[in-house]
C-alpha cells in the first residue's frame, strides 16, 4: 500500500489544514516511507507467539476488599451541611 498526494490532501482537507504543494509532497514520501517500515513487521514470524495486550505482566495492585465497622450516623453528619432524619439533605434538583 502506499499514499499519494490526494491521499494528503484527503486527509489535510478533514483536519482543515492547507497545505501547500512543498508540503504535500513532503508529508507523501513521509507516510510512505513509514508505511515501508512497517511493512517489514509483515516479515517476522510470529508463529508460536501468544498475543498479548501489553509487553509487561500487569496485575490487580488493588488491596482485599475486608469488612470493617462503619463510622456511626452522627459523626458522619457532622460535616453535612444540613440533615434531616438521620440522612444528607441536598437542595432538589428536580422540579
Amino acid at each position: 500500500m502506499s499514499i499519494t498526494t490526494k491521499d494528503v490532501e484527503h486527509v489535510a482537507n478533514l483536519a482543515r489544514l492547507e497545505l501547500s504543494d512543498s508540503e504535500k509532497e513532503q508529508f507523501t514520501g513521509q507516510l510512505n516511507a513509514i508505511l515501508k517500515y512497517a511493512e517489514k513487521l509483515n516479515g517476522l514470524d510470529t508463529e508460536g507467539v501468544e498475543p498479548t495486550s501489553h509487553v509487561l505482566p500487569i496485575t490487580n495492585v488493588m488491596r482485599a476488599d475486608e469488612e470493617r465497622p462503619s463510622l456511626p450516623i452522627g459523626k458522619v453528619l457532622l460535616n453535612a451541611p444540613d440533615d434531616e432524619e438521620g440522612q444528607f439533605k441536598v437542595p432538589a434538583v428536580l422540579e
